[in-house]
């Protein structure tokens, strides 16, 4: 991994239009460039403009998506898109919605990729401020874990298991560039199982989700049309979404992080106990980095 010296933003407005995953609700998106030291922040336009920083102290419902609230105002299903723009390097910007849930597209992050792409990435002025881990941290539930250790790229490992023939175990370990995520990781969509889904609606969930937006695995084989992506096209999405709660750290990682059959609301916990114990991490440019230096671009 080569990292960026300097905050990027991206360099014109984009957007997309789709349902909420959860809601069902038409809802559109507009991402605007934004000035150094902004960070990733929502502006609900629906609500007189009002501002949501995607930081980790605003994290509310953790379930089925990585939800964020402040002041009472609610906005959901985050992952997806601030995946993209943590892996792709766009350290600030501003996403107009008009909604409470954030558009699912195709279920994965390709579309959110293609709109970067689209709109172009911007170098500013202002260093980048990195987190680098100094201590080994981790959360345990049972047979689930997830843990982050010192290391000078950011390297992720992520392993799921389901009890469905076509799924089972899997796992990945991969260095994030944005070439490999673009390539690997953005285009694996969100999933489910088909004897879930009447339990899962009357819980007031999935109200959007389709064969174009959700993989749909059936007692007897994926229920989508065109099949799967990838074979593991499961562990990649959670890894998809491992990466998207991560990103309420608000600053790029430098450490090495693990999850095993881990979900939201291990990841955000993972994230909240890291930044209330400061003697876990140190926050650096690129050139307060030690030897052996890190290959940097711009």
């Amino acid at each position: 991994m080569i990292p960026h010296k300097f905050e990027h933003t991206i360099a014109a407005p984009v957007g997309l239009s789709s349902v909420g995953l959860h809601s069902g609700v038409d809802v559109s998106i507009r991402l605007l460039p934004a000035a150094s030291g902004t960070g990733v922040v929502f502006v609900r336009t629906d609500l007189d403009g009002f501002e949501i920083p995607a930081h980790w102290k605003h994290v509310a419902k953790v379930s089925y998506a990585t939800s964020l609230m402040r002041q009472g105002v609610l906005l959901s299903t985050t992952e997806h898109l601030l995946s993209v723009l943590y892996a792709m390097g766009v350290d600030n910007a501003r996403i107009e919605i008009d909604n409470l849930e954030v558009p699912i597209a195709d279920g994965s992050g390709l579309p959110f990729v293609e709109l970067i792409r689209r709109a172009g990435v911007r170098r500013q002025r202002r260093l980048r401020r990195y987190i680098r881990v100094k201590e080994a941290l981790e959360v345990v539930d049972g047979g689930k874990r997830i843990a982050v250790e010192p290391g000078e790229s950011f390297r992720v490992s992520c392993e799921s298991d389901y009890a469905h023939e076509l799924v089972g175990a899997q796992r990945l370990d991969l260095e994030l560039t944005p070439q490999v995520y673009a390539d690997e990781i953005a285009p694996a969509r969100t999933f489910g199982f088909e004897r879930d889904l009447d339990a899962m609606r009357d819980m007031g969930l999935i109200r959007g989700a389709n064969l174009e937006n959700a993989v749909c695995f059936g007692d007897d084989g994926v229920l989508n049309p065109g099949g799967l992506r990838f074979a593991d096209e499961p562990c990649r999405h959670k890894l998809l979404d491992l990466i998207g709660d991560l990103a309420l750290l608000g600053r790029p990682l430098l450490g090495r992080l693990t999850a095993v059959r881990a979900g939201h609301a291990m990841h955000t916990a993972l994230v909240g106990r890291m930044m209330r114990d400061p003697s876990c991490y140190e926050t650096l440019t690129l050139d307060q980095i030690a030897p052996p230096a890190l290959a940097v671009a711009g």
